[in-house]
């Protein structure tokens, strides 16, 4: 860090997501960050990210490749949004230099169990360094709230977690890497890492064995790359079983654009009911004794958040409590750890081997243990 306290931050990967942490970083910037490196070798991708940063005022130092920018010795945290397939050999090089770097990475972890696996035993040699894993639905003000409420003792011991994502089909990104399952780790990991986490929260319980059924029904069907049909699946139930005997389920519609909402989650306990609405931020929970009468329903708003972006301001609060975790300086752990973003990983696939198998998988299949 600078002398005044300014941390530096360096972005590898600065296709759509990339430009979206700079933006949030930007509005971090009265808590003394600044961007002061890129690297990605799209130079078109490049070129974006200096005119946006330009606008900041903020002069980047822009480098083709991650090492580039490791050898620099410019940054004190990195952020690794590069496409998901990337994220294992980019993580091992970062956790391997010399010089200690704290890192955000994009989720998925990695897009194999395995390849989570050497990160995080990796990052046991470098207890210097953070690492965060950005699953930051956690953060969406709705769902933070109604984590709230779960945690709060309000429901009762959680018996049902049930989450609804339906959605516009997936973006296009740079070269259409997200199209393919051998990139992305498939539909279920790339995109419902996210639920499998929040459903592990809720549940207060690790997952042991998982059941889906999903196909590519609607999207991506007539698109051609380089002689290739996309692979990944556009809809999904998924069924998750938990430790303690809870059960998590998910809906995944990704032709869905006529939907009022994109997310809606609903946590049971046995004693009451809550549920969490997106984007339309609201909250919902009652008790069994008061019955629907009693339901009360809350807007739920963050006043920190400067910027919501993409994902609601859940990435500005995430860049916020991960620069908390860097500034207490071993002090504070981040709150959304390897260990976190290895068992989303593993949900995911063991969720894809399902569809694949048509059969319940056991996590023990994908996982030996946590």
């Amino acid at each position: 860090m600078e002398g005044d306290g300014t941390v530096k931050y360096g972005i590898i990967g600065v296709g759509m997501m990339g430009r979206e942490h700079l933006i949030n970083l930007h509005h971090l910037q009265p808590f003394g960050v600044q961007v002061v490196a890129i690297a990605d070798p799209h130079v078109p991708s490049q070129q974006l990210a200096l005119d946006l940063s330009a606008s900041f005022g903020w002069p980047l130092e822009v480098f083709s490749g991650h090492k580039e920018l490791l050898d620099s010795g410019l940054c004190d945290v990195l952020v690794v949004s590069s496409p998901n397939m990337t994220h294992y050999q980019i993580l091992i090089d970062i956790i391997n230099h010399p010089k200690a770097h704290h890192v955000l990475v994009e989720k998925p972890l990695c897009t194999t169990v395995a390849h989570c696996r050497e990160v995080v035993e990796a990052a046991k040699g470098r207890p210097e360094m953070l690492v965060q894993v950005g699953l930051e639905y956690r953060y969406m003000p709705p769902v933070a709230k109604l984590i709230e409420i779960v945690k709060g003792g309000a429901l009762g011991e959680v018996k049902m977690v049930a989450i609804r994502e339906h959605r516009f089909p997936f973006l296009v990104k740079v070269h259409n890497w997200n199209r393919f399952n051998v990139n992305t780790g498939g539909t279920l990991v790339e995109k419902c890492c996210h639920f499998f986490d929040l459903m592990r929260l809720f549940a207060g319980a690790n997952p042991v064995r998982v059941m889906a059924s999903g196909a590519i029904d609607v999207n991506h069907k007539d698109e051609l790359y380089d002689g290739k049909v996309p692979d990944i699946i556009d809809n999904a139930y998924v069924i998750v079983e938990f430790e303690n005997g809870s059960r998590g389920m998910l809906d995944l519609c990704m032709f869905a654009e006529g939907s009022k909402n994109e997310q809606e989650i609903a946590v049971v306990g046995d004693i009451g009911k809550g549920e969490a609405f997106v984007p339309e931020s609201i909250v919902r929970f009652g008790s069994r004794n008061a019955g629907r009468e009693g339901v009360q329903t809350l807007t739920a708003a963050d006043d920190r958040i400067k910027y919501d972006g993409l994902h609601h301001g859940s990435s500005y609060l995430e860049h916020l409590n991960f620069l908390d975790a860097v500034r207490a300086k071993g002090i504070r752990a981040p709150a959304v750890d390897l260990q976190d973003g290895l068992i989303s990983v593993a949900i995911g696939v063991a969720a894809q081997l399902s569809i694949e198998k048509g059969r319940f998988v056991k996590i023990a299949e994908v996982i030996d243990e946590f």
